[in-house]
């Protein structure tokens, strides 16, 4: 009997244990299949992100916004706008509209963030979106951060391995 109950209590255990999921996934996936986060909508596309934009700013707003140059749009609205769509559509945490853009070739929330300024931008004046074209251009910058990132990097240790003459005539070199 004694035997029964521990080979039961072992079983038990691995079974308990193997079979835990991590919390902060469980979380995110629950996150991106909802509409609405903490009482605000979240859009599902970037053409409902820029009527709900449409929807929440004032006329007046538009008005300044629109009659600004696009670069100056972008920066000076994205400690302000910006913040506000990173926070309330939850593009750090996740939400529908984050995977949206992840899957469009976004992966940042700043990037996330100032190309919905940029298209809201360009959208507002009747002017070509250029989706694509911005695309490449953010899929440019983040590999040139990357880039400036390894060129700064410092190797930590570096392991070099002779191959022996056997194996080196078993691959053909």
């Amino acid at each position: 009997m004694r035997i029964f109950l521990s080979t039961f209590f072992v079983f038990y255990t691995l079974l308990v244990f193997c079979q835990t999921t991590d919390p902060y996934e469980e979380k995110y996936q629950w996150r991106i299949q909802q509409e609405v986060l903490y009482g605000v909508y979240i859009p599902k596309d970037v053409n409902d992100a820029l009527l709900q934009l449409n929807k929440l700013i004032d006329k007046e707003s538009k008005a300044k916004f629109k009659a600004m140059d696009e670069e100056q749009a972008v920066h000076k609205l994205f400690f302000s706008l910006g913040r506000w769509m990173t926070h309330n559509w939850s593009l750090y945490d996740g939400s529908r509209l984050s995977v949206h853009l992840q899957n469009m070739g976004i992966h940042h929330p700043d990037d996330m963030c100032m190309f919905l300024i940029r298209v809201y931008h360009r959208s507002l004046n009747k002017k070509e979106l250029g989706i694509k074209e911005l695309l490449e251009d953010i899929a440019a910058q983040e590999e040139a951060r990357k880039a400036e990132r390894r060129k700064k990097g410092v190797i930590i240790y570096e392991e070099k391995r002779k191959v022996p003459k056997e194996q080196k005539a078993e691959n053909g070199n």
